[in-house]
């Protein structure tokens, strides 16, 4: 078996093997027989299902804010996945780095590792997946320099500053990727009095969100149910709109921005001044965020070329560089 990093992501997994490259990226989904309790389909499969599946079949997140809501499913999603990139074989015992958010209890990370070495693991190594992004899109952290990294991804938004290979100052947010899907949700049901589903809400999000004075105002037909009617119904909604749903849990992710800069040292300030940070992760994509915090904290900040997998991106470096690892 080769040696595998994992980004065990609350929207996604994906899987990277020493030599290959990332192997896969699928949406952490499960569907499972509510009967027999065996599972029907992973990721993109399981994925279709959501909000369509007949009463015994339930399409599930294993992971909830970055960490493990449910270990069974959650293991046996890793099970499959490893199994499906032929990453095991008969001899070797792998190395795995698997990443989880700045602020994960001691709890939660046995539960991690517990599940990681069910994969039969020689050695798991739990890496912050700030300290993974921040690797994975090239930053040095090696050094005696503040680098600051803001990745936003499914279901935590994690901020850093780091230097001399470890995270100095830090702040994980349970505000990311799937709570904008939500704030769209209730914006639409609360205003239109239209219900719609978690799908329909990521695709109103990528194709006309916005969080900062977009010149553009775009449109979106949205169909749903009408909860005064019961029938289904279409709406026209613009992407004014969904900045207005979305502004009150970006503002707290620029509130932790600016709280992890008010603790950094001094002279690692002077660093991030000149340097900027890096907007990483699902979530950065929205269209005007990188504007918007460059705005309010003043500092120049970079798009990752690709913030989908930098932190899985950041695991392969360091099973290169085992003494990137604590």
């Amino acid at each position: 078996m080769k040696d595998i990093g994992i980004d065990l992501g609350t929207a996604n997994i994906l899987i990277y093997i020493k030599g290959q490259g990332i192997v896969l990226n699928e949406p952490s989904v499960v569907a499972i027989d509510t009967e027999s309790k065996k599972p029907l389909a992973f990721g993109i499969d399981a994925n279709l299902m959501l909000g369509k599946t007949p009463f015994k079949v339930k399409a599930i997140k294993p992971m909830k804010d970055g960490v493990i809501a449910d270990f069974e499913i959650t293991e046996m999603m890793l099970d499959y996945f490893v199994n499906k990139v032929k990453a095991r074989g008969l001899f070797k015992k792998p190395t795995i780095i698997i990443c989880c958010p700045a602020d994960t209890t001691p709890v939660e990370k046995n539960a991690i590792l517990e599940a990681a070495e069910k994969l039969g693991a020689k050695k798991v190594y739990l890496e912050e997946e700030p300290k993974a992004a921040a690797i994975g899109v090239g930053l040095d952290i090696s050094k005696p320099n503040g680098n600051m990294i803001i990745d936003i991804g499914g279901g935590t938004t994690d901020i850093a500053v780091l230097s001399l290979g470890g995270i100095v100052v830090s702040k994980s947010l349970k505000i990311a990727g799937n709570v904008f899907d939500t704030d769209i949700k209730e914006y639409i049901k609360n205003k239109y009095h239209l219900l719609i589903g978690e799908k329909t809400a990521q695709n109103i999000k990528h194709e006309i969100g916005s969080v900062y004075e977009s010149d553009e105002d775009r449109t979106i037909e949205v169909r749903g149910r009408d909860l005064d009617t019961g029938l289904p119904s279409i709406i026209t909604i613009n992407s004014l709109e969904i900045e207005e749903s979305l502004m009150d849990d970006v503002r707290k992710i620029v509130a932790g921005a600016k709280s992890v800069l008010e603790d950094t040292p001094p002279e690692l300030s002077a660093d991030i001044i000149e340097n900027g940070a890096v907007l990483t992760g699902g979530g950065s994509l929205i269209n005007g965020l990188k504007e918007l915090l460059e705005d309010e904290l003043q500092i120049p900040i970079y798009l990752a070329e690709s913030p989908l997998t930098s932190v899985v991106e950041g695991t392969g470096i360091m099973l290169d560089n085992i003494d990137l690892l604590n």
